[in-house]
């Protein structure tokens, strides 16, 4: 099996991106880019992905889909949101920093990412500085958003973070993201970045996708 067939395989089998795990229907809109930022505040910690795109997924039923509902908000209620998906030890540490971090949001940005992205001019470096500045997101972080974000943020293409292109090589695959970009349609990007990772979490293994 060669690349292109290894890469068809882990489409299929990973191809998920994060966001849509997290009822995140990912437009460059304020809404869905502010509902990205969240999964990513939640995914910065160590946490199992799947309690974090639960965690993702119930703040949004209780509302929480805007920085201004976000802010609005009690502490309680987000910290009780965060414990029905069973996001526990990080629970309130997560819940201030999610109203912090909307409040940042509302004042720097009045609630839209897309003057975050215009602030950076189309440089990727400049916007994972801005992004760090949100409490709770470091340089990990930064990536995670950057790695779901090219699917509506051209300029962030092609984006495999540490993670994805570990695995990458740990396949066999190209590990770059150049390399990696040549095998599949932008659009795809996003998808392929997130089945590496799933596929690295997963244990998956160079013989189980090359096997026919």
């Amino acid at each position: 099996m060669d690349t292109a067939e290894v890469i068809a395989r882990l489409l299929r089998e990973h191809g998920r991106t994060y966001a849509d795990e997290a009822g995140i229907a990912l437009r460059d809109k304020p809404a869905p880019l502010y509902q990205l930022l969240v999964l990513t505040v939640l995914c910065s910690i160590r946490i199992r992905a799947a309690t974090a795109t639960a965690a993702a997924r119930e703040l949004f039923a209780a509302g929480l889909r805007t920085p201004t509902a976000m802010a609005d908000s009690s502490w309680q209620e987000r910290v009780d949101a965060l414990g029905r998906a069973h996001y526990v030890r990080y629970d309130e540490s997560t819940a201030t920093a999610l109203g912090d971090g909307a409040t940042l949001l509302l004042d720097r940005y009045h609630g839209d990412l897309r003057r975050l992205r215009e602030q950076a001019s189309g440089d990727p470096e400049e916007l994972r500085g801005l992004l760090r500045e949100v409490p709770r997101i470091g340089p990990v972080g930064a990536g995670i958003f950057c790695r779901e974000a090219q699917a509506v943020w051209p300029e962030l293409r092609p984006y495999f973070d540490e993670r994805s292109r570990t695995t990458a090589a740990a396949l066999g695959l190209p590990h770059t993201p150049a390399g990696l970009a040549r095998h599949v349609p932008p659009d795809d990007l996003a998808r392929l970045a997130a089945a590496l990772v799933r596929a690295g979490l997963s244990g998956e293994t160079a013989e189980h996708l090359r096997a026919a």
